[in-house]
């Protein structure tokens, strides 16, 4: 059957902009993005962006119980000294998922006023997916030729090397599955399709769960079996989230057909893009500079950060689901030029970070030593546990406002603020790592990220003051009879 032609989509879906959707209705998605009051459209955007993120984060606290149950803090050390992959997956499915999501959903606005935009979004789409399929196989395929070297860098010891070496092996085999994951996963959002983007993490945990259960307990392959776990459970989303939007998006697809290298496809893409990638690839160097410092003090204190990092990522996902939720919101508004809805899209989930922050700061900190224990009943790791437990809390309300502001940036397409927001983290993060080290032992490696944290929201707002005319011009230029409005909002 032929697609439809992305004009007429485009008004179909105008029709019903201002009326709220019924159930099952078509363009009932956009109607949160263009229409829909602030509180409720955070709500549909959101809470299940948070459900679902928090799902795979309470799986994480799991998978890491499952490897605990073993009995050897050397396989813990070895997912560990593994997590910067992670890194590599979202530098690659960021590029082009968090670039092409906030491109679609600016150009969604955008067809408001002209309606021929939509036509631009197949393009974008097949471009993102492929491109995050073909990198992903590619640096892979590197991985697996350099393994040994690789886990050298990674910082495993002797003790744990082989078996980090069989956890990164299987987890390389799974980049391009993982790449793809996470770049469809943006651009269902990107339509406002957050419920769907739900029920595609959490068909992910519950599979990786299942998986976990058969390959590390039934099958016993330890922590190949834990990554190979996570590889297939990514397998499942990707099929999930492909069938749903070809069956049901009304803009984007997924064919090869429409995959172009054009400038109109390329620099805003990439322009966003870039800013995730050297936001993971400083992940990357900061977790391998944490891991080493952080080795010569032993496997158990190591051990103890993995599981200490695990609990507190709970609610810093929660916040997560706030910061990276509202995306296709702030995108969809700058689109259309509508200054009103994007600074109060702004305000509402600055209110929202920094109440759930304080709620789960409390509420963790408080049960932190009975959460501890749940994976280890060493009392000189718990020690060290419940520290570091407190400095990521510390850190978590801080990298929340962060996480808005740049989600700001890449929504209204400010890639070199972006990039500039992207690069400072892990720019600020290694001298303050290492000086900490030198000055203060384990305890400086432990909150040196909290200190890097403030500094990083400190620059976040400063940028923020910086970028705040230029938005305006944007929101401008995409809806002129509103650029008076736009102006005073800016100074305001």
């Amino acid at each position: 059957m032929p697609e439809k032609e992305p004009i007429m989509s485009a008004e179909i879906s105008a029709e019903a902009l201002d009326t709220p959707p019924k159930a099952g209705q078509v363009g009932s998605n956009r109607w949160y993005l263009s229409a829909a009051p602030i509180v409720r459209a955070l709500v549909h955007l959101c809470v299940p962006m948070a459900a679902g993120m928090v799902v795979g984060a309470v799986y994480n606290v799991i998978n890491a119980g499952f490897i605990g149950s073993l009995h050897d803090s050397v396989l813990l050390a070895a997912i560990t000294f593994g997590t910067p992959l992670l890194g590599l997956v979202m530098a690659v499915g960021g590029v082009f998922g968090v670039g092409g999501g906030a491109l679609i959903s600016r150009l969604l606005g955008a067809s408001e006023n002209e309606a021929s935009k939509a036509g631009e979004i197949k393009h974008v789409s097949s471009f993102s997916v492929w491109g995050s399929v073909v990198v992903g196989a590619v640096l892979g395929a590197i991985g697996l030729i350099f393994l040994n070297p690789l886990v050298s860098v990674l910082g495993a010891n002797a003790a744990a090397a082989p078996a980090t070496a069989s956890y990164v092996a299987v987890f390389l085999c799974f980049v391009p599955v993982l790449a793809a994951a996470f770049c469809l996963e943006q651009l269902v959002r990107a339509e406002g399709a957050a419920r769907q983007s739900m029920i595609g993490l959490i068909a992910s945990t519950i599979a990786n769960l299942v998986f976990d259960v058969l390959f590390i307990l039934v099958l016993h392959w330890g922590v190949a079996g834990a990554a190979l776990a996570i590889g297939l459970s990514n397998l499942v989303s990707v099929v999930y989230y492909a069938g749903w939007l070809t069956k049901h998006s009304e803009h984007i697809s997924l064919a090869p057909r429409w995959f172009a290298l054009r400038a109109s496809v390329l620099k805003p893409v990439f322009s966003v893009g870039m800013g995730e990638l050297l936001q993971s690839a400083f992940l990357i160097v900061t977790s391998l500079v944490l891991n080493n410092l952080a080795a010569q003090h032993g496997n158990g204190p190591l051990a103890a950060m993995g599981v200490a990092v695990r609990i507190a990522q709970v609610p810093e996902f929660l916040i997560m689901g706030i910061t990276i939720g509202v995306l296709p919101l702030l995108a969809y508004s700058f689109g259309k030029g509508d200054a009103k809805r994007l600074w109060s899209s702004v305000r509402a989930s600055a209110v929202a970070v920094g109440a759930i922050g304080a709620f789960f700061f409390v509420v963790v900190f408080l049960f932190r030593d009975q959460l501890f224990s749940l994976f280890s009943s060493d009392h000189s790791l718990l020690a060290v546990g419940v520290t570091i437990m407190t400095a990521q809390l510390v850190a978590m309300i801080g990298n929340g406002f962060t996480g808005l502001i740049t989600s700001l940036m890449q929504g209204t397409g400010r890639g070199t603020a972006a990039i500039v927001l992207s690069m400072t983290q892990g720019v600020l993060f290694i001298p303050v790592v290492i000086l900490a080290n030198l000055w203060f032992g384990l305890t400086g490696i432990i909150w040196a990220l909290t200190v890097t944290e403030i500094m990083v929201l400190i620059v976040a707002l400063i940028l923020w003051a910086l970028n705040s005319r230029g938005i305006a011009r944007g929101l401008a230029e995409g809806s002129p009879e509103r650029a008076e409005e736009a102006l005073a909002m800016a100074e305001g």
